[in-house]
């Protein structure tokens, strides 16, 4: 996402007339003036809402599938509210019958690439007695459309429903887990829908708010072409009553983890924080040769009442 979006604002500087070297310090101070040449030029060329679609970055390639790491897995196929064609694969409890595993979960991933390149964060709970569920938005992998935020939302919706229909799995026992733009939608999307039957939600390095990742990373030039339109913040509290897990490594490099904290402080009861030590973005769970993965499964236990 940081490449992203200072890669737009680098190229709006280039074609920007200079008339001497530009500095560090020279483009910090364009970045937090709303009223600089950079930011007319960035405003005319992407719009107040142009620079939500920053966020995304999909690819359409399939690095891996769940045979990579032993397990048998399902290709999937269902539709988001406006008919958008999404993809995904099933991956059921190792070495269980679907309806026997502990629970099903739905994964929502990050904001890069498709669902090949997230299998790490989520392939370890198949291992664990959970089914597995895990698809790409619209614009990612082998789902059709284009990325945009409301629809994004709403094929975390469409998974869900999706869940609800399968006749092989227990429906009164699920949950969700998103990582990064993942556990931002997810938030968002569920606070909007409640789910039947939805048992346990886990969000790992999500952030509260779209403008102030875009303020962070772009200055005030970067708030001034986002909006905050269906951010976490102003929908997790609906959460409430269902379990809520934040995690967020102290070290998290991408989503400050004062994000997370935001996100915990907004939330309802029951709520649980893991604040992981040192931690970065993509290894809060893994790291310590998993030790806050247990500390997960001995939470959703807890929440499933196993």
């Amino acid at each position: 996402m940081h490449a992203r979006i200072l890669g737009f604002w680098l190229t709006a500087l280039a074609i920007a007339p200079a008339q001497e070297s530009v500095t560090a310090d020279d483009l910090r101070a364009l970045l937090n003036d709303p009223n600089s040449d950079l930011a007319k030029l960035a405003g005319q060329m992407a719009g107040k809402k142009g620079g939500n679609q920053l966020f995304y970055f999909p690819t359409r390639d399939e690095p891996a599938t769940p045979a990579a790491w032993g397990l048998k897995f399902e290709t999937i196929h269902f539709k988001s509210a406006d008919d958008t064609a999404l993809h995904g694969w099933f991956i059921p409890a190792k070495g269980k019958a679907a309806k026997s595993a502990k629970a099903t979960v739905v994964f929502s991933h990050g904001n890069a690439g498709s669902i090949g390149h997230h299998l790490g964060f989520c392939a370890w709970l198949a291992e664990a007695s959970y089914n597995v569920i895990i698809y790409d938005y619209r614009g990612f992998g082998k789902s059709g459309g284009t990325p945009d935020r409301r629809g994004m939302i709403d094929d975390v919706k469409a998974a869900f429903a999706y869940a609800r229909k399968r006749p092989d799995i227990d429906t009164s026992r699920l949950v969700s887990y998103g990582h990064s733009l993942g556990g931002a939608q997810s938030v968002t999307a569920l606070g909007e829908s409640p789910v039947r039957g939805l048992r346990a939600i886990v969000i790992d390095g999500a952030f509260a708010s779209y403008l102030a990742m875009a303020r962070i990373v772009g200055g005030q030039l970067g708030a001034s072409l986002v909006t905050d339109e269906l951010a976490p913040k102003d929908f997790v509290k609906k959460l409430s009553p269902v379990p809520l897990l934040v995690v967020h490594g102290s070290n998290d490099e991408v989503v400050p983890v004062a994000q997370g904290r935001q996100l915990f402080d907004a939330a309802g009861q029951p709520k649980t924080l893991f604040e992981v030590k040192s931690g970065r973005h993509g290894t809060a769970l893994s790291a310590d040769d998993g030790a806050y993965r247990r500390k997960m499964i001995a939470w959703l236990d807890a929440a499933l009442k196993i």
